[in-house]
């Protein structure tokens, strides 16, 4: 009888862990899976002369995916298109996406972003002067034509915005302008959200009045207007990842650009960070 009621009593439990609704039956903890970095972080070390050296220590963080940033050693610090993508291969990582200059040797710098195999062209600021609403009307068409050209390279185009966008003029802010005045077909924007925090705006509302512009971010916790390490600053990092599907998130870049020790220092305390998040 003992064996029985015991037996009845794990029936219970089963049954009743059954009658749960799916999404808590099945509920688990979801870790972070893909994380990468923009190589701005580790800018000494790319320009360094080994920037082989340097990538091969970010793979050894379990950071797998890649954005480089235009140095003047070139889109690749150095090495051509081919061997970025090379390596980061053999080190099990993907070159995602790539800062660049649409004013500079536009031409080429598609052409090389289609031939290092990244998904994403982003240009890194604003290719014209003045904070002005014409000014960014101005740029909005150029980022349209930019993003037909990425379209034909079989690539994506994207803007990465610092504070300024977030001023204003006559009551309309400059992001929104760019928002409103280019194609979605070909520009998408990667949000640098301690810039957008730095500059006084909640990007949770800009996912929910523009949802699904925003593929790429950097992630970036700020003091102010000083990047510092995760959990140190203004952001609020669990929430920012929970709303990724209203942003309409693919993939998101570490970016830190002061450090308390040193840039290696700081991605520790940030990969640790994530890592203990439950999303």
């Amino acid at each position: 009888m003992k064996q029985r009621r015991e037996f009845l009593k794990k029936m219970g439990v089963l049954t009743a862990v059954s009658m749960l609704p799916s999404y808590l039956a099945s509920a688990a903890p979801k870790k972070i899976k893909e994380i990468g970095v923009q190589l701005y972080t580790f800018r000494k070390g790319m320009e360094s002369g080994d920037p082989k050296g340097t990538l091969k220590l970010i793979s050894e963080l379990g950071i797998n995916q890649i954005e480089s940033a235009s140095s003047r050693f070139g889109l690749f610090y150095g090495l051509t298109a081919k061997e970025m993508k090379q390596t980061c291969k053999d080190l099990g990582m993907t070159l995602r996406s790539g800062h660049c200059n649409i004013s500079t040797n536009w031409e080429s710098t598609v052409e090389q972003a289609a031939e290092s195999g990244q998904e994403y062209l982003i240009s890194s600021g604003m290719p014209i002067k003045g904070q002005t609403v014409d000014t960014y009307k101005r740029a909005a068409e150029m980022f349209n034509k930019a993003g037909e050209d990425c379209k034909k390279a079989g690539i994506k185009f994207g803007y990465h915005n610092h504070a300024s966008e977030f001023q204003s003029e006559g009551g309309q802010v400059f992001y929104d302008v760019l928002l409103q005045n280019t194609d979605p077909k070909y520009v998408g924007f990667e949000m640098d959200l301690g810039w957008v925090v730095a500059g006084g705006k909640d990007p949770f509302k800009y996912f929910e009045d523009y949802k699904g512009r925003f593929p790429l971010w950097h992630l970036k916790d700020m003091k102010g207007t000083r990047s510092t390490e995760f959990g140190t600053g203004d952001l609020d990092i669990t929430r920012l990842l929970k709303a990724r599907k209203e942003a309409g998130l693919k993939y998101f870049f570490i970016e830190q650009e002061e450090y308390t020790e040193s840039p290696l220092a700081s991605m520790k305390i940030n990969m640790a960070y994530l890592q203990n998040l439950n999303l």
